[in-house]
């Protein structure tokens, strides 16, 4: 283990807290996972950048690190308030497809996305449909126990069960609308307003695709009860760290916490990370308003994934986020130069001199700072600045990127590959400097357009000239 404290904002305590796990030196992570009934918007993305980040962190300081993920394939409703159809469903009908069909396409698309952005697969991926067995048991707990109600053939959690409802979100029960929002058709089979279905039935959409036979009646499982269900399968019974959007406080982490601490019968998950939203000028960014903002439109537009990766690393994931293709841009030109500066390192001096180990722990200690990843990245640039030899520079840029994962070892293989070529480039680039240091500056003019000529680009800059190969 690295010596060094990490610190978490705790959505819970709603305070900075040092992070210290249920078993030492091990880390169990649950990420709510993706409904996949469409595309993820790079705003969805923004919270799996993070969450690989805390994750790789964790791993970067020494934890052994289990995450799990769920994929939700059935029973994600379009209303927080029991209403509406299945997602799911809704994906299949705009398509004309069977609703496996959607889950196995948008699946296999959101991995593709996550590949692109270079985020770790989790440990152990699971479908909500893998599980139905273990929803059934965990609901026949709950009512066991009196956790839970049949009415209308559906199964509801009782909150009226519970002191503490409200302990993550902080909210008040005269503050809420039915659902959340005022448009919600009220559920009448609900006791209280807040409670929620742990399983539905034909009683209430009779046209649901997946149904399943239960102790209830043929139906399907509840959103809410998945997560905790899979956690508990995977984890235990203690968890250390739940990732998520904001969005996801109210109400489905809410949820999480009480049918999970209903059923264990004590406190279930220490941490909760929580990461904000995705903006445009217009607001949050979703699928339904505006430009419909994917990694594939990003990559048809020019841009490395990578440097999205980047733009999202550059803001503190507590604080919103504001989209603009001018910041990206800003971004995609600031990745482009730390890409020439790194290919410009050789191989020569010393691996792991006297100062290396120093920038090493500032680098930690900018991550244990609450996942301070643009101050991470401020390490990084000032490593590259300091009379380092080239060698250990590129040695940490390599162990900096197990965490950041921007690609930046792509510029030592490129250099190893065009070793001539990037020979020959610094050999004129010294000649232009000469030249223009004896004012000969039509010499120098004439050095850049040879080099153009053969599609290298250069770029004056405060801290020596930069090249790079013209792409395309």
């Amino acid at each position: 283990m690295m010596d060094t404290k990490t610190y978490l904002y705790n959505t819970l305590s709603k305070k900075i807290e040092e992070f210290v796990p249920v078993e030492p030196g091990k880390v169990s992570m649950y990420t709510c996972g993706p409904t996949v009934y469409h595309y993820a918007h790079i705003g969805n993305l923004r919270s799996y950048i993070m969450e690989d980040v805390l994750e790789k962190y964790l791993r970067f300081v020494g934890y052994d690190v289990k995450r799990v993920m769920n994929i939700t394939d059935v029973g994600h409703l379009t209303s927080d308030g029991d209403t509406g159809e299945d997602k799911m469903l809704a994906g299949a009908r705009r398509e004309h497809k069977s609703v496996m069909d959607i889950a196995r396409y948008y699946t296999d698309a959101f991995m593709e996305d996550c590949r692109k952005l270079a985020i770790k697969r989790p440990d152990v991926v699971e479908p909500a449909t893998n599980c139905i067995d273990d929803f059934i048991h965990m609901i026949e707990v709950l009512l066991e126990k009196g956790y839970a109600y049949v009415a209308g053939d559906n199964v509801y959690f009782d909150t009226s069960r519970l002191a503490h409802y409200y302990v993550l979100s902080a909210q008040k029960e005269e503050e809420l609308q039915v659902g959340v929002r005022e448009d919600v058709e009220e559920d009448k089979n609900k006791k209280n307003k807040t409670d929620f279905v742990l399983w539905f039935t034909r009683s209430k959409f009779a046209d649901q695709e997946l149904k399943w036979e239960s102790p209830w009646g043929l139906g399907y499982p509840g959103w809410h009860i998945e997560c905790s269900s899979i956690s508990l399968k995977h984890l235990g019974e203690r968890l250390d760290i739940h990732c998520g959007g904001v969005d996801n406080i109210f109400p489905h982490h809410t949820n999480e916490i009480a049918q999970s601490e209903a059923y264990t019968g004590h406190k279930w998950c220490n941490y909760w990370f929580h990461i904000n939203h995705l903006n445009t000028k217009n607001g949050k960014m979703s699928k339904s308003s505006g430009e419909f903002l994917t990694v594939s439109l990003l990559e048809e537009k020019g841009y490395d994934p990578m440097v999205y990766r980047l733009f999202c690393l550059l803001s503190h994931y507590r604080k919103p986020l504001e989209f603009s293709w001018e910041a990206l841009d800003n971004v995609a030109a600031a990745y482009e130069k730390l890409m020439r500066r790194l290919k410009k390192l050789t191989e020569e001096g010393e691996a792991e001199p006297e100062g290396a180990a120093e920038f090493e722990k500032k680098f930690a200690g900018a991550l244990g700072d609450d996942l301070n990843t643009s101050s991470a990245i401020t390490v990084l640039y000032d490593m590259l600045k300091s009379d380092l030899p080239d060698a250990a520079k590129r040695k940490l840029a390599a162990r900096f990127d197990e965490v950041l994962s921007l690609g930046l070892t792509r510029a030592f293989e490129e250099e190893a590959v065009d070793s001539e070529l990037a020979a020959y480039v610094e050999e004129r680039i010294e000649e232009r400097r000469l030249a223009k240091k004896e004012k000969n500056f039509a010499r120098a003019d004439e050095i850049r357009e040879e080099l153009a000529a053969k599609g290298i680009v250069l770029e004056d800059t405060r801290e020596g000239t930069l090249w790079s190969v013209k792409q395309g």
